[in-house]
């Protein structure tokens, strides 16, 4: 009985039809998964639960925020992140897992969703992790957006180029 039991959804014992469930995600719960991008947020997930006869379709549902490191100015911020997504759970005879199914051991009577909801976290997040703009200024730290210009690559003047070339270039624009 350990962190991940309070992310288990019991299915064995629920009638036929909709069936809710929600979970607070907090810092202690990255914790738990090593060299992850994420160790504060705060995520709420709420998770409907449609049961049939021969299958189980979760309804997840997430909004909150964790904090990244901004790629621009290295300062952490915090995104704001929203997900939704749809799982079938298939009764079988050994555990799989794919994109939109889960087969799992028609002995079972609940699933953990932990890791299920640590992937759909990390999978709303952008690719780009930067501040955002709060009345079209930049969030990054202006001292270390200076820096950088100092180090930024100019274009050096254009050099005449060869007439040999020059005449190749505007072989394309027919």
């Amino acid at each position: 009985m350990g962190w991940r039991s309070k992310y288990d959804v019991e299915f064995k014992g629920l009638k036929e039809g909709l069936h809710e469930f929600e979970f607070e995600i907090r810092d202690e719960f990255f914790e738990h998964f090593e060299q992850g991008l994420i160790s504060v947020g705060n995520v709420d997930v709420k998770v409907k639960l449609e049961k049939r006869s021969s299958f189980l379709k979760l309804h997840f549902k997430l909004k909150g925020w964790v904090e990244l490191t901004c790629d621009r100015c290295l300062e952490n911020y915090r995104q704001k992140i929203k997900h939704k997504s749809e799982l079938f759970v298939k009764f079988g005879e050994s555990d799989y897992e794919d994109d939109e199914i889960v087969w799992v051991s028609p002995e079972k009577n609940q699933i953990n969703l932990a890791q299920l909801i640590y992937e759909y976290i990390i999978l709303s997040i952008p690719i780009r992790h930067v501040h955002p703009e709060k009345k079209g200024v930049s969030g990054c730290d202006a001292e270390m957006l200076e820096k950088l210009k100092k180090y930024e690559h100019k274009e050096e003047e254009k050099q005449d180029t060869d007439p040999r070339w020059a005449a190749l270039k505007n072989w394309n624009n027919n």
